[in-house]
Order: structure tokens, then C-alpha cells, then sequence
């Protein structure tokens, strides 16, 4: 495979990434450094997960073919809903990603990567190249998602978090319906 190749498939991997740091970055009241470290979380778990399906090797790409869109449908609705729920709160403390939330999203926009992990060893393709690739594309979309999110989401007011709790639930129910239509 072509560094062209690999990278516009980086940049196609990233996508998912892209958008959540947008929506998370609406409602970054902190300054820029948390960019750095979700840029940090997806780049890793998007340069993590082609390795993982690498050694999963093809004894789990059916399993895991059928199964990761609901994954990540699931696990990207669950973070939605909780960011609308949050929106209703008072609090007007600094944003910020929890830990667990910035490993479920980390999770759920990386599943596809496993995906092409386990494709990458079917074609017998060797993986190190590309996660470097995957793993610098996406934290650097990722830390420009959030600086942009950041930009905008002050234009909005505080209320912003419905909207990307609601893009959030969008891009999970994209994945669904892509892989299972």
C-alpha cells in the first residue's frame, strides 16, 4: 500500500474523531491544552485498534463486522445523551473530558480502525507505516477539531452541549446505518 493510500485512509479514519472533537470542543470553557489531550486519546486508540486487528487476524472479523457498528452506535448515543442531559445542568464549571468519557469516545470512533487492522493482515500488509500515519493524522484533526469546536461553541452560549450531544447521537446512528443497510 502507498503512503498516498494510507493516508487518505488516515484521513478517512479520522473523520469520526474530527467531529466528536468539534462537538467537544463547543463546549471547552477551559483553555486549549485539554485539545492536546483528547488529540492525545484518539490519535493513540486510532493507531491502537489497527493493531489489535492485526493479531485478532481474520478468526474475529466476522464477529467483529457485525458487532462494532452497534458498539459504536451504542457507546456514541450514551455519550450524546449524557452531554444533553449535562446541558440542563447549572453548573458552570470547567468542561472537560472525564477519563471515562474520553475513553468511551476514544473506543467508539476507533472501532473501524480495528476493522482495517484486521484487513491489513489479511493482505498481508505490514501495519507499522500505517498506525503511525492513522495515529498522527487523527491527532492532529483531532487537536484542530477541538480549537475550532472551541472557536465557535462561544458563539452559542452555554446550551451549545445539546447540539453536539445531538451530533453525537447523529454520527453513532451513521455508523449503524452504514454498515447494517
Amino acid at each position: 500500500m502507498d503512503l498516498i493510500s494510507i493516508f487518505l485512509l488516515a484521513v478517512g479514519l479520522a473523520m469520526d474523531a474530527f467531529s466528536v472533537s468539534i462537538t467537544r470542543g463547543l463546549t471547552l470553557k477551559c483553555n486549549i491544552k485539554y485539545a492536546l489531550i483528547i488529540a492525545i486519546f484518539f490519535g493513540g486508540f486510532q493507531a491502537l485498534m489497527p493493531v489489535l486487528g492485526w493479531y485478532s487476524g481474520m478468526q474475529l472479523q466476522s464477529l467483529i463486522s457485525t458487532v462494532a457498528p452497534w458498539i459504536a452506535f451504542i457507546l456514541l448515543a450514551a455519550i450524546g445523551i449524557k452531554m444533553i442531559y449535562e446541558s440542563f445542568s447549572s453548573e458552570d464549571e470547567c468542561s472537560v473530558f472525564s477519563l471515562k468519557d474520553l475513553l468511551i469516545l476514544s473506543i467508539a470512533t476507533s472501532i473501524d480502525a480495528f476493522a482495517v487492522g484486521v484487513t491489513f493482515a489479511i493482505l498481508n500488509i505490514s501495519i507499522i507505516t500505517p498506525i503511525i500515519i492513522i495515529g498522527l493524522v487523527t491527532f492532529v484533526l483531532s487537536f484542530i477539531g477541538v480549537y475550532i469546536g472551541k472557536n465557535v461553541g462561544h458563539l452559542f452560549g452555554n446550551k451549545i452541549e445539546i447540539l453536539g450531544g445531538l451530533i453525537l447521537i447523529a454520527i453513532g446512528l451513521k455508523i449503524l446505518l452504514e454498515n447494517i443497510l
